[in-house]
């Protein structure tokens, strides 16, 4: 029996690793499979607003629902990869696509644990590279981004670079260049399922060409593999691809092409095409200057930029990154001093560097990037402990025993994140409902126009468009900032009008409208200008072609200081303006003498002043503002000091108060979706459920 289980130990490791990172994915639905607010057409929702994009793609596909969506084309063109598969699993699997979308990432990316055993097999090393994959498949940062519902591209970030490692360090062992092939093949799938992943890969091919020149320069077959992969990075038609290695592959089986010094020119050629034809290094100096990038974004007029308010682009602590990385600092370390001694020991590892620079990129260039340097920090995380057991114990059974706790000690922070991880899915039941009713009053071709975070959903459930959405945020921000921040109805309704029109009118598509309404218009240079022209009643529009929505979510006052950011500056200095005072209260306490709000700021009850730390200011009002047994909103306001600038809203079926000055509280989103006040000859409310209220364009 044990020789038996020894032959076949690396299928019985990986059958197990692979189903143990499923069954860790599934601790999400078992916690939320109950929770209806969570369920949509008898499923629950997925949890990544990013995901709505590519299965909006595959919904176009299916059933003709986005025809007049200018950017789902550019998701089939160039995610083909991950639309396609997901179409074809739609068409031939008995299952709806939500429920495609929301397993595929468990399914996909679990199969990182297959190469982490493949690659430790090539050291007579098949446990290690099965404890080590046990830690790496659930890992904090794969695991966020992998989980049930997660459905992205980021389920293949992974699982193809450490194929792809697995094949070129086979390679670097016994030299065998079919194994060169085959990473080449894998490379050229990868970057049809993962475009984004040419930086990493070409980081990888960079590498392999200096550890050859290093190490194994004295093979030919280490010259034919460079042009391998050279042409597998290359930006042509998979199909291509595949010919052009065919017919590669018999020409450099005849004697010519192996004399003398043929093998050095072929590779060179291989590296020419690469820098010729692929797009690798300009990617990575791309991505370096877009997550370190700050402020305003100059040109002629000068937007604020988005980066910075992105959260996975921002500078980390290091616990943080240590956690992400290793699930504890500790782990980290020991993670880290285990790859130095794997190195050592095995310099084939050293292959790993660009996996691992790339994720340690992540301490400055923000936490996505972490997932990167997890599978070779879980190989050495593991070696680690089995470097020091093997000095110990000379029995197998006992050593790997021992080595198994440890690695036990080393997955528990991992198990205890992925329970405490009880991420949300992107909207509720209720959410999607009013989507679904925007979806039968609205048109394909209709917009609604609200903020990029809400965009691909709207895409997915209403099956209507956006002016931005979570791939589209750049300069078009400040216009939807502005409809949503401006205390002017008629300079919204008729900004919404021209920015629709002309985008649609120009086939814009990742374009922005914002440049073409505020920077190329020769008659009218000056972007405020224009914008103080829009508040008149009688400014000159466009013709209407299509309805236009306003969608208003309560959720939206968590971030609309960070809305109001795009559109508080001046387009022709970048300067920005004052800071707003918005506050949100949801845990406020009341005591005998003052109402506490958080972050040092309290209401006092008998001077109807507000306490913000040690300085006390009058309000200017208090609105009371509440739902009555029929739905319909009753408004209770008290002025009690017309000079000041603060103002105060206690939203009480929300149990919620809002802290904020004159500017926020005469903004088209406070009037609209808290009041409920709209001028009636500008919009016209079709949905005004409490969660979400829709608003149409008269105009």
């Amino acid at each position: 029996m044990v020789e038996i289980f020894k032959k076949y130990d690396v299928y019985a490791y990986i059958l197990f690793a692979y189903l143990f990172s499923i069954a860790s994915r599934y601790i999400w639905v078992y916690q939320f499979g109950s929770y209806d607010a969570f369920h949509w057409n008898n499923q629950l929702m997925i949890n990544t607003n990013d995901g709505y994009y590519f299965a909006t793609a595959v919904k176009d596909m299916l059933h003709g629902s986005n025809p007049h969506n200018q950017l789902l084309s550019v998701a089939t063109d160039t995610y083909y990869g991950t639309v396609y598969s997901i179409y074809w699993a739609a068409k031939l699997l008995p299952f709806s696509l939500d429920t495609i979308i929301l397993y595929a990432p468990a399914v996909v990316s679990s199969l990182i644990v297959i190469p982490i055993i493949l690659i430790m097999r090539l050291y007579n090393l098949s446990f290690v590279g099965f404890l080590a994959s046990l830690l790496a498949s659930i890992t904090w940062s794969f695991y966020n981004r992998t989980m049930v519902g997660y459905f992205d591209t980021d389920m293949y970030a992974l699982v193809f670079p450490v194929f792809i490692l697995y094949f070129i360090m086979k390679f670097a062992r016994n030299s065998g260049l079919f194994d060169m092939i085959l990473a080449a093949i894998v490379t050229s799938i990868y970057v049809v399922f993962y475009p984004q992943g040419y930086a990493a890969i070409t980081a990888l091919y960079t590498t392999f060409i200096l550890y050859g020149v290093l190490f194994i320069k004295e093979k030919k077959e280490f010259y034919f593999s460079i042009a391998f992969m050279g042409i597998a990075l290359i930006k042509i038609l998979f199909a291509m691809k595949i010919a052009i290695f065919i017919a590669l592959y018999f020409a450099l089986k005849q004697e010519k092409a192996q004399e003398g010094k043929n093998p050095l020119y072929i590779a060179i050629a291989g590296i020419v095409l690469f820098v010729l034809a692929g797009s690798g290094y300009e990617l990575i100096l791309n991505k370096i200057n877009w997550y370190t990038k700050t402020g305003v974004d100059s040109g002629t007029l000068h937007f604020y930029d988005v980066a910075q308010t992105i959260r996975e682009a921002g500078k980390i602590p290091f616990e943080t990154f240590a956690n992400r990385i290793s699930g504890s600092t500790l782990s980290f370390f020991i993670a880290l001093i285990g790859y130095v001694l794997l190195v050592v020991r095995k310099k084939e590892f050293l292959l790993f560097l660009p996996l691992i620079a790339i994720g340690f990129f992540a301490y400055i260039g923000g936490l996505r990037f972490t997932v990167y340097a997890i599978p070779a920090m879980a190989i050495g995380a593991v070696y680690f402990f089995y470097f020091i057991l093997e000095r110990v114990i000379v029995k197998e059974l006992p050593k790997y025993i021992a080595l198994a706790l440890a690695t036990g000690a080393l997955l528990y922070p991992n198990i205890t994140h992925i329970i405490n991880y009880k991420v949300p899915t992107v909207f509720n039941k209720e959410e999607v409902a009013v989507l679904d009713k925007l979806k039968n009053i609205a048109s394909s071709k209709d917009y609604t126009l609200t903020w990029w975070d809400y965009g691909y959903p709207i895409w997915y459930y209403s099956n209507t468009n956006t002016l931005i959405d979570g791939g589209k945020h750049h300069n078009d921000n400040f216009l939807i900032s502005k409809i949503l921040t401006t205390d002017s109805q008629t300079q919204a309704a008729n900004l919404a009008r021209v920015a629709v029109e002309e985008y649609v009118a120009k086939g814009l598509r990742y374009g922005p409208v914002a440049n073409v309404i505020l920077e190329n218009n020769t008659t009218k240079p000056d972007p405020n200008t224009i914008l103080d022209e829009m508040q008149l009643d009688d400014y000159a529009l466009p013709k209407k072609t299509r309805d236009i929505y306003l969608y208003l979510p309560y959720r939206m006052l968590n971030i609309f200081p960070t809305v109001d950011i795009f559109s508080n500056l001046d387009l022709k200095t970048g300067k920005k303006g004052a800071n707003h005072f918005f506050f949100v209260s949801r845990n406020f306490k009341q005591t005998p003498t003052k109402l506490l709000l958080g972050n040092g700021i309290s209401f006092l009850n008998n001077s109807g002043e507000l306490e913000l730390g040690r300085q006390k200011v009058k309000l200017k009002h208090f609105v009371l503002v509440e739902y009555d047994k029929q739905g319909k909103i009753q408004k209770q306001e008290q002025t009690i000091d017309y000079s000041s600038h603060l103002n105060m809203i206690y939203m009480k079926n929300y149990n919620t108060i809002l802290v904020l000055d004159d500017a926020m509280y005469n903004s088209l989103f406070i009037q609209l979706f808290v009041f409920e006040n709209y001028d009636h000859e500008l919009f016209e409310p079709v949905i005004l459920d409490p969660l979400v209220k829709v608003y149409k364009l008269k105009r």
